[in-house]
């Protein structure tokens, strides 16, 4: 691990300053991706910023009957909540599916929005990766393929995020609030937090340097049954092949979201409108325009089986 320096400030907005402030900077919170990620020297910030102190762990109701999740609220603590558990049980069942407990007692809810968008390729600083160092390539384009992305994907990268909790929160069109170096708050909604590749793979988010995330903020809850399914190659601690967080109402409408299939959360509102007529027919909007890779093809057919399970289980 490189050499680094390190504060701890007192507010939210001079944290944001301080990392602005600073080349190189990166905020710490629970460090379950950064740390990991420092001790590979696939990233070396030259400053961090260490918000715990910040009093960002709390969660609240909101005026409009919504919840208000702190940005340091762990996993762990987000998945017990009773209301999330009744109201918005597809977030609770999503980060369930995440890591292992003893990363979810330490990850946090805006660093599980902000773990990197990645693939093994990044990991090796021996290996190309437009994400790690940009212009240098993408191996993964003629290389193992078989967990990366179908859909959204472009030829600098086909990389897919990692995060469950990030899949939940796009079904239930989630806000995330941020205060930057001069104090300026902003909200962003879920669908356009995370960024597609195109050709700048190195940023996953469209937030700007040295902006904090300061929570979450979800929507009064939706009614029907809360459903997330999460296919992977084994049991705990994998990333998924194919994941589905679904709302279903009993009328069969409702909202779908798949992980596991791109460079972000995948929704396709204009397919949901095909949910009474089942998977087959949701799949077809959801996955169109995908470009799979020999190796990776499986995906979609997996992600139309699991869709149809998850219905099923739905319905039931």
């Amino acid at each position: 691990m490189k050499p680094f320096t390190y504060e701890r400030p007192g507010t939210p907005a001079e944290a944001a300053a301080a990392a602005a402030s600073t080349p190189g900077a990166r905020f710490i919170a629970g460090g379950t991706n950064l740390l990991d990620l420092m001790k590979l020297q696939v990233e070396t910030p030259a400053h961090l910023v260490d918000v715990n102190g910040l009093g960002l762990d709390g969660i609240e109701p909101t005026p409009e009957g919504g919840l208000r999740i702190g940005a340091l609220v762990s996993n762990t603590d987000l998945a017990a909540d009773a209301r999330v558990r009744k109201d918005y049980a597809v977030l609770s069942r999503a980060l369930l599916a995440g890591a292992s407990g003893q990363l979810r007692n330490r990850a946090t809810t805006a660093g599980n929005l902000l773990q990197r968008t990645r693939c093994p390729y990044f990991y090796d600083t021996a290996q190309p990766c437009n994400k790690r160092r940009p212009g240098s390539g993408c191996a993964a384009l003629d290389g193992v393929s078989r967990q990366l992305a179908v859909v959204g994907s472009s030829e600098a990268c086909i990389a897919t995020n990692p995060s469950d909790m990030a899949v939940a929160m796009r079904i239930l069109d989630a806000t995330v609030e941020t205060v930057d170096a001069e104090g300026t708050r902003r909200r962003i909604g879920m669908a356009d937090f995370h960024r597609l590749p195109d050709e700048r793979p190195e940023l996953d988010t469209t937030l700007r340097p040295g902006e904090l995330v300061t929570a979450v903020t979800l929507p009064k809850p939706l009614g029907g049954a809360h459903v997330y399914r999460k296919v992977r190659d084994r049991a705990s601690y994998a990333f998924a092949l194919v994941s589905v967080a679904a709302v279903v109402r009993p009328d069969g409408t409702g909202r779908v979201a798949f992980g596991g299939l791109a460079h972000k959360p995948w929704r396709v509102e204009a397919a949901e409108a095909d949910l009474p007529r089942g998977a087959r027919a949701v799949a077809e909007g959801v996955l169109a325009g995908a470009r799979p890779t020999h190796e990776n093809a499986f995906k979609l057919k997996l992600a139309e089986r699991t869709l149809g399970a998850v219905l099923h289980q739905a319905r039931a």
